[in-house]
């Protein structure tokens, strides 16, 4: 699996989270205006993901 940073349309980056298979697993849910702070995205949903609970709704 792999993060993977772009541009989109309007110029601003974004970031997927790719399975293995090349299947889109999650996105970001706004664009950055850099790509540093894209990257910081990136870092707080690694550090949040191995206490991120499973939930119903």
């Amino acid at each position: 699996m792999k993060f993977v940073l772009y541009k989109d349309a309007r110029g601003e980056w974004r970031w997927r989270f790719k399975a293995a298979n090349g299947n889109i697993i999650c996105v970001s849910s706004e664009g950055y205006s850099s790509k540093q702070s894209a990257q910081h995205s990136i870092e707080s949903v690694k550090k949040g993901m191995p206490d991120a609970p499973v939930t119903e709704e």
